[in-house]
């Protein structure tokens, strides 16, 4: 059977009719007919809004708890940041030697080493000024699946490809009417869960927002080969490649004025697409073109050098990764200080960990924790003021842009989505708000799915 033959019997055959049947009956249909808009209402207990790092273990977490819990995700995959935006070394989940960030997404995270035979760094070993030791590479391909198939296992009703237009206050709960392809879907929930990264659902359900006038670069993480770094004659290329800058055909931005940098690294995370903006189509389709734009001149440049006249690009991302849009003004907003003098809240649910972390056109410095800090996140940042059955987990957390540097990364953003499942699942339970879930309850539901709770460390 020849593969055209074939593909359509498989697909009639999922309609319940044989190929010969569909055949026949093909001209006999409207030319439209299989593009109408399907309309539908559906409902459920709670809805996640986002699948990317936070989103997927809250989607999870709320499932396992039994609730019934769909997931509208815009992309074709789950994972966000760490699967369609190659940033697959999530961290970091431990502090001066001991685990303060666990439950599902460190459950997902040993899986995904387990099954493709990578090894975990040595945590005892202290990182020091270099933090990347602790970072855990991933198979991001892999993950994304991993994590599609525990949401399947949780009961989570995925649905990609949709994304929010209209979200509505009702009096038990939300009205969100989302689009697709090919559907427009009203969904009714009790617990709305913001984990966009964008603070998009946030914004569309009526409550203010905060970004900065100027926001951290992105990056468009690729792997590129075909050399010898050993051969090349750096000071040559760093002349040639100033004198492009120079002449305006290269910007020194685009790889923070760092061509060797670049050919050591054979790439990674070294791109830097200035003003990256994911909050709208229109952006992030900007942000993309002008990623892959940066890439494509520069290897043409690149080529044109001693021994890299065969440099080639083994992979591309198919997203420029974001770090910074908008983030909510919470009930809480945590500051700089607070997060690098560890402040233990009253209301914490859940560490964070990392350094001050701000990208900008001149790059990246780090700025450690003192020794023995492991910064909190209180539940009451994670809450839009003045907000009722809405939550948000992932980088748009009320807090300060230098705070917010730290707290946008995967671990410290899965503690949160895992904090605020426990929490929407406990207001729905209680027919209450996350804001006045009993908090002895909360701290026993994210222990209970491995979750840690902050305390004395």
């Amino acid at each position: 059977m020849k593969r055209r033959s074939a593909l359509a019997s498989l697909g009639s055959i999922s309609l319940g009719i044989s190929s010969k049947d569909f055949l026949l009956k093909e001209k006999e249909v409207p030319v439209n007919a299989f593009y109408s808009i399907k309309k539908q209402t559906l409902k459920t207990d709670i809805l996640v809004i986002g699948g990317g790092t936070a989103g997927v273990i809250a989607a999870i977490q709320a499932g396992r708890a039994g609730k019934k819990t769909i997931l509208v995700e815009n992309v074709s995959q789950l994972g966000g940041t760490t699967t369609t935006g190659g940033v697959a070394y999530p961290g970091i989940f431990f502090a001066w030697g001991k685990q303060v960030i666990s439950g599902i997404g460190w459950e997902l995270v040993k899986e995904a080493v387990d099954l493709n035979d990578d090894t975990l760094p040595n945590f005892s070993i202290p990182h020091g000024r270099n933090h990347p030791r602790h970072q855990i590479r991933l198979n991001g391909q892999l993950y994304a699946m991993l994590i599609e198939e525990k949401c399947v296992q949780a009961g989570v009703h995925i649905r990609f490809y949709e994304t929010p237009t209209k979200i509505t206050p009702q009096k038990n709960g939300w009205l969100v009417e989302t689009i697709g392809k090919g559907v427009n879907t009203e969904i009714q929930c009790n617990q709305l869960i913001d984990c966009t990264g964008n603070a998009f659902a946030t914004t569309l359900a009526g409550y203010p927002v905060l970004r900065e006038e100027v926001t951290q670069p992105g990056s468009l993480m690729f792997q590129i080969g075909g050399y010898d770094f050993e051969k090349l004659d750096l000071n040559l290329i760093k002349e040639k490649y100033q004198e492009e800058i120079k002449k305006g055909t290269l910007d020194k931005y685009e790889f923070r004025n760092n061509v060797v940098g670049l050919l050591k690294s054979q790439g990674d995370n070294i791109s830097h697409v200035m003003g990256a903006d994911s909050t709208t189509s229109e952006s992030h389709t900007l942000a993309n073109i002008q990623g892959r734009a940066s890439l494509l001149n520069t290897i043409r440049f690149l080529r044109t050098l001693p021994n890299l006249e065969k440099l080639k690009i083994i992979d591309v991302q198919n997203e420029t990764a974001v770090r910074e849009t908008y983030r909510i003004d919470g009930h809480y907003q945590i500051s700089h200080e607070d997060y690098v003098t560890g402040k233990m809240f009253d209301d914490a649910v859940s560490y964070s960990y990392y350094p001050i972390d701000l990208h900008d056109e001149k790059g990246i410095i780090p700025k450690h924790l003192n020794e023995g800090v492991v910064p909190t996140i209180p539940l009451r940042a994670l809450i839009p003021k003045n907000s009722k059955n809405l939550i948000v987990a992932g980088r748009c957390v009320s807090s300060d842009r230098l705070a917010n540097s730290a707290l946008r990364v995967q671990a410290s953003s899965m503690g949160m989505g895992q904090a605020a499942a426990a929490a929407a699942v406990l207001a729905h339970t209680h027919g209450t708000t996350p804001l006045e879930v009993p908090f002895a309850e909360l701290k026993n539901l994210i222990e209970s799915h491995g979750g840690i709770v902050p305390g004395l460390v």
